[in-house]
């Protein structure tokens, strides 16, 4: 936030909503969070990184065919999403364009640098032989080690379908948020309150972004695992594009004949500000729950597991903060044809929540391998939110004395 901050606030100032300037947004949280990483936290330090810095570097002659066998997985890993975004028609029209744009610029950067990267950190492993090695292994004759073929396969498609959807969304919410400038000042509560959601999007579509950029070993920020489960992936796709079940038309639009809040409250202002100030909570809670990741934000992958901010209430703020965020904004119970639309759409919400508590379910039966993640839940479950609400409802409820 020290560098998303004041360079939104100049953007602002100078009206600078372009693309590129929301891309130099990103750039400007994610150096304070790689220079706090590393000279604060200390995380190339941890045992998780998988590298030994106390050991003599070895010689070069020793891990450069190691070396370059991962090269090779692991541009031809690259290529295989290049592939998948030459295909997808989607990732040319609309707001995917300039993110494909971003990745054509960045392909032939990341080819060059990923060679010093991977011959100095394969001096420095203590198991240099990751699933890129085993993918390149294969390609050039080796054993096929299908379980950690899989799993890289497995972590660079999260990789690669959300970074690409997260760099075609930032400049969306960096011209929502710097576009309006002053005015936004001049229209009213209401426009305020839409900015000031605005403005919480942005900061979690740009640390989330961040999250999926940094997904290094150095950082101790890698994956260390993505979900092995189809339902999980099924959970999560069919919450983001282009297989979105919940756009204009899909089988689980909740939309139609609807208007949200602000229409709905237009006559009673203020009703308006006190549910708008519930949705800005909402949504300061959803983004709280991307930052507090740092470098480690991701959808389905084990990137280490967090107990802190939102946290240390519940398992899934974010899921939660944005199911009652829509259920407030969208108020689908009100439709302005009819009676039955609107229990189609309250009926259909409540199938979108059930979907997220899906997701939620997938989610932790992949953490659940780990120890660290089981022993958070079983706190979270006695400590969480929802047991201090279950303990003040009991305290509270009346006792029933038996009859003599």
């Amino acid at each position: 936030m020290v560098g998303l901050v004041p360079w939104a606030v100049f953007a602002w100032l100078n009206g600078m909503d372009g693309p590129y300037a929301a891309m130099t947004g990103v750039l400007a949280c994610g150096v304070p969070m790689l220079l706090w990483s590393l000279l604060v936290d200390r995380v190339h330090r941890a045992a998780t990184t998988g590298i030994d810095w106390d050991r003599p570097v070895q010689p070069l002659r020793e891990t450069f065919g190691t070396s370059l066998t991962k090269l090779a997985g692991l541009w031809t890993t690259w290529g295989l999403i290049a592939l998948f975004y030459a295909l997808g028609h989607w990732y040319w029209q609309d707001n995917y364009l300039f993110a494909m744009q971003v990745m054509t610029l960045a392909l032939p950067v990341l080819i060059l640098l990923s060679v010093p990267y991977v011959l100095w950190l394969d001096r420095k492993l203590v198991e240099p032989r990751d699933g890129a090695w085993a993918l390149g292994n294969w390609l050039t004759g080796g054993e096929f080690d299908r379980a950690s073929i899989a799993d890289h396969l497995r972590a660079w498609a999260v990789k690669g379908f959300f970074l690409a959807f997260m760099v075609s969304v930032v400049p969306i919410g960096w011209a929502q948020v710097v576009a309006p400038g002053w005015l936004v000042f001049e229209s009213g509560p209401v426009r305020l309150i839409q900015w000031l959601i605005s403005t919480m999007f942005l900061a979690d579509v740009a640390f989330a972004t961040v999250g999926y950029v940094l997904t290094m070993r150095p950082l101790d920020a890698h994956i260390r695992s993505a979900n092995p489960y189809a339902a999980g992936w099924v959970a999560a796709l069919i919450c983001y594009p282009p297989f979105t079940l919940m756009t204009n038309n899909g089988p689980l639009d909740y939309h139609v004949g609807a208007h949200d809040w602000t229409v709905w409250l237009w006559s009673y202002p203020g009703l308006q500000i006190v549910i708008g100030a519930g949705l800005i909570f909402l949504t300061f809670w959803y983004a709280w729950a991307t930052v507090a990741f740092g470098l480690r934000f991701s959808n389905l992958t084990h990137r280490g597991i967090l107990t802190h901010g939102p946290y240390r209430w519940t398992r899934h703020p974010a899921y939660l903060s944005k199911n009652l965020f829509w259920w407030a904004a969208g108020l689908p119970f009100f439709c302005s044809e009819g009676f039955a639309q609107g229990a189609r759409n309250t009926a259909i919400m409540a199938i979108v929540s059930g979907v997220y508590y899906w997701r939620a379910k997938t989610e932790e039966r992949h953490l659940m391998v780990d120890p660290a993640y089981r022993a958070y839940a079983e706190w979270i479950d006695r400590n969480g939110l929802w047991a201090k609400l279950r303990g003040l409802i009991g305290r509270r409820a009346p006792t029933l004395q038996p009859a003599e």
